[in-house]
């Protein structure tokens, strides 16, 4: 009972309120201005919603990674980026305005896109009779519910009350951060024994995933001649995922806390990678 309140309840309100506060830090411009450099919005697309589950995917088969586990990195690496990645663009000195534009299109994308990988990474990896109870658009809705009305909500507090939005969005930032911890913490808790068994074959993988993203998004930005700091950006954004979310799929969507090993990894993983990435960049790249 005490599973099901956590996974059913507790996950999904912590996941809305992360995403309420995205959705604090942006405006209408923001959307807007992506069409003022289509070309960043579309490699970094491609970066995220393409390469980064191929990658994973070739790395699971290399690596003879199968059944849930396997399911939940696919999971992962179909959430859209995580608001993290913002604050490390500001450190590494990147676009943060890209980087903002950038995370507001990935979660309205992803509303359409994780449904779908989600559902035929079951069928694949775990057999199509479980894919047969994730229908896509059931998953949609949920989607939908968890990520796209808070982000929304957030951004009507914005448009309506935009002082008082402008001065609490530090601390919801905060509070949001503090939640997610609570998530992964919940979720090794829950399920020790599994991660106790496992963590040295998935920490490896988690790690090597997110580095080898990190220079993924940040050598394609770089070879079609976007900026330096459009091409530090990419590199965050391909890498950084919305782990929390990862968490709520697999608990509260798909209802096995198996899957959610992946994610609260990766989720925990992703900071050191990432924070490392930025300081390099910030420290050995120039404007």
């Amino acid at each position: 009972m005490q599973g099901d309140i956590v996974s059913g309840v507790l996950l999904p309100l912590i996941l809305g309120f992360i995403m309420f506060s995205l959705g604090l830090g942006l405006t209408p411009v923001d959307f807007r201005r992506i069409l003022a450099q289509p070309r960043a919005l579309l490699v970094g697309v491609v970066c995220h919603f393409v390469l980064l589950p191929l990658v994973c995917y070739l790395m699971l088969k290399t690596l003879g990674i199968t059944g849930v586990f396997a399911v939940g990195f696919m999971i992962l690496a179909a959430c859209p980026t995580g608001t993290t990645s913002n604050l490390l663009t500001y450190l590494a000195r990147g676009d943060v305005a890209l980087a903002l534009s950038f995370t507001a299109i990935a979660s309205v994308l992803t509303i359409f896109t994780l449904p779908l990988l989600v559902t035929w990474s079951l069928g694949h990896f775990l057999g199509a009779a479980r894919a047969v109870d994730v229908p896509v658009g059931m998953m949609m809705g949920q989607v939908a519910m968890v990520l796209g009305i808070p982000v929304s909500l957030g951004m009507f507090v914005r448009h309506r009350w935009n002082d008082w939005a402008l001065a609490f969005e530090p601390r919801a930032t905060r509070i949001a951060t503090g939640f997610f911890v609570l998530i992964v913490v919940l979720a090794v808790v829950k399920n020790w024994a599994l991660l106790r068994d496992n963590f040295a074959t998935l920490a490896p993988f988690a790690l090597v995933l997110n580095i080898t993203m990190l220079c993924i998004g940040f050598a394609v930005a770089w070879a079609v001649r976007l900026s330096r700091a459009q091409s530090v950006t990419l590199g965050i954004e391909t890498a950084v995922q919305n782990a929390a979310l990862a968490l709520v799929i697999a608990s509260s969507v798909l209802k096995d806390d198996t899957l959610a090993i992946p994610g609260a990894l990766y989720g925990v993983l992703m900071y050191a990678g990432g924070l490392a990435f930025a300081l390099a960049m910030r420290r050995f790249t120039r404007y």
